[in-house]
């Protein structure tokens, strides 16, 4: 039987970045430098040149792929190895948005097969801290929106006006399936959940320069296969099913890639990941993960994995973790 995974958080420095991930990940991530912007930490990955490593217990050391290989559906549930193999199907990570990031969109699974060899990119955005007044950007304000009238507004540089804005509130989940396009203002902490895919096309950055002093990369003309309503995809695909396949606290977000629930432990509550696996990402509070008679320390910002095989834990404490699986 295996244990409570903890992972060693790949943190990246972005230059819309800030410090709130270096507060959440404490002693995780002493060695980074203080002077230094960080807008992301992986804290789950099998992204290649990103793959999490262990840091607990006997498996300490090994990354995500090799303990796949070893402990195969014990790991990861029988039918996500039959599925995935030895790729894990989900990336999980923080993004402190202390800077409003690129008008962006991702590719669906086929069009990202086709052109990149890769997964598509669907995900969920939670909003673990934000400040007053901060917003998230959703589609387009006019769903009749042409694509001339796309393609101007993006050569005259007034892409963001056409995009509904959204303010968000700490809590708040939305669901940002591929061909959405989106974008997130300034003063965001969010946890996020998505496929297994790095895949970003770019198509609007405020003019921003890189530490280089060249205008970032736009892949205006890669993203037109891909926006929907230009796409033959329904818009309203962007309404997600609500079919709960964890059953353990609130269901935020439940899709054909992953299911992410919240809870809420005053006390003490029970987890058996099953057939499945458990990622758990704590966002408020702190408690104990109790495991075999082994106590597992857990507090904001502290990421846990459940193999499938692990049996029951008890979840001890005050606190709020995210529960995903595919």
């Amino acid at each position: 039987m295996l244990y409570p995974i903890k992972f060693k958080p790949r943190v990246k420095e972005r230059i819309w970045g800030g410090k709130a991930i270096l507060e959440r990940k404490g002693k995780a991530v002493s060695r980074l430098a203080k002077d230094k912007l960080y807008g992301e930490s992986w804290d789950l990955s099998s992204v290649k040149g990103d793959i999490s490593v262990v840091a607990n217990g006997m498996l300490k050391g090994n990354n995500l792929e090799e303990i796949i290989e070893v402990y195969m559906g014990e790991l990861v549930g029988e039918q996500n190895f039959e599925r995935y193999g030895l790729e894990f199907p989900l990336l999980i990570k923080y993004l402190d948005c202390n800077d409003r990031l690129s008008v962006q969109v991702h590719p669906n699974d086929e069009l990202a097969e086709e052109r990149h060899q890769s997964f598509g990119k669907t995900e969920a955005w939670y909003i673990a801290e934000c400040k007053e007044g901060a917003a998230i950007y959703l589609g387009f304000k006019d769903l009749n929106i042409t694509r001339e009238e796309y393609i101007a507004a993006v050569a005259e540089s007034r892409l963001e006006s056409m995009l509904n804005r959204v303010e968000v509130k700490k809590g708040d989940c939305f669901f940002i399936p591929s061909g959405m396009l989106h974008a997130i203002g300034k003063g965001c902490l969010i946890a996020e959940i998505q496929q297994n895919s790095d895949l970003t096309y770019r198509v609007y950055d405020y003019e921003r320069r890189d530490a280089q002093g060249n205008l970032r990369e736009l892949h205006t003309e890669k993203a037109l296969k891909v926006i929907r309503p230009f796409t033959d995809e329904e818009v309203d695909a962007i309404r997600f099913p609500t079919n709960d396949r964890i059953g353990v606290g609130e269901c935020l977000a439940s899709c054909k890639y992953f299911n992410v629930n919240r809870l809420c432990v005053d006390g003490e509550e029970s987890l058996n990941a099953g057939e499945s696996f458990y990622s758990l990402l704590c966002v408020e509070g702190g408690g104990e993960i109790i495991h075999d008679d082994k106590a597992y320390g857990i507090k904001k910002g502290d990421s846990y994995f459940l193999p499938a095989n692990s049996g029951e834990c008890k979840l001890v404490g005050k606190f709020t973790v995210l529960i995903s699986r595919e």
